[in-house]
């Protein structure tokens, strides 16, 4: 009998919905997620109000404030929702992102999706403020799955630092330094990201 990889990644609670939430709490909750990134599209995140909110949803400001406590903590749970997503794919989505795909095709898959979510979501980041850094479970998924791949694909060593050391550059702030003040072309960034990658899963003669 196979015995089970320890790096296999499964889904991992983040910081939204609480444990034992009831069902028509939790679609209270997603609707009032829902009008909020529904704003957040059409206005961008710094034009977004916790009054713009409740109003697009159709309850008192109230309401919105006993649910989220505050616009970092509405900001949170907006990141927590697409993490939960992004989650998902990974484990049961279409390849390559999700499986079906051979190792090294989900690992780059993973850097792209992960370098694009990071620039995508660098303001929802900043607007969360200390409730949006990226929660414990959060980091450890993608740790996860990123030595699970290096596995699959071979690679000795150690594991759990070096995909530490291909996670770090596809965090917000190297990303955002890289294309907002260096003027990189996103291209470029991740085309350096996979000779990285392939530096570190490279077999050795």
């Amino acid at each position: 009998m196979q015995s089970e990889n320890p790096f296999q990644p499964r889904l991992l609670p983040l910081l939204g919905a609480p444990p034992g939430e009831r069902r028509d709490a939790a679609r209270n909750r997603e609707a009032l997620l829902a009008a909020a990134q529904e704003l957040v599209d059409e206005c961008g995140v710094d034009h977004v109000t916790m009054e713009a909110v409740a109003v697009r949803a159709g309850v008192g400001k109230g309401t919105l404030f006993r649910r989220f406590e505050s616009r970092e903590g509405l900001m949170a749970a907006l990141l927590d929702r697409s993490e939960t997503a992004w989650q998902a794919a990974v484990i049961s989505g279409p390849p390559p992102l999700g499986p079906g795909a051979d190792p090294r095709e989900r690992l780059l898959a993973f850097g792209r999706s992960r370098l694009e979510s990071a620039l995508l979501h660098g303001e929802l980041i900043r607007a969360a403020g200390r409730a949006g850094a990226r929660s414990y479970a959060a980091w450890s998924f993608t740790a996860m799955h990123l030595r699970h791949l290096l596995g699959e694909l071979g690679v000795t060593g150690d594991l759990p630092l070096l995909a530490t050391a291909l996670l770090a550059p596809l965090e917000v702030p190297v990303l955002e330094q890289q294309v907002k003040v260096e003027h990189l072309p996103v291209d470029r960034v991740y085309r350096a990201w996979v000779d990285l990658v392939d530096r570190v899963a490279r077999p050795l003669d």
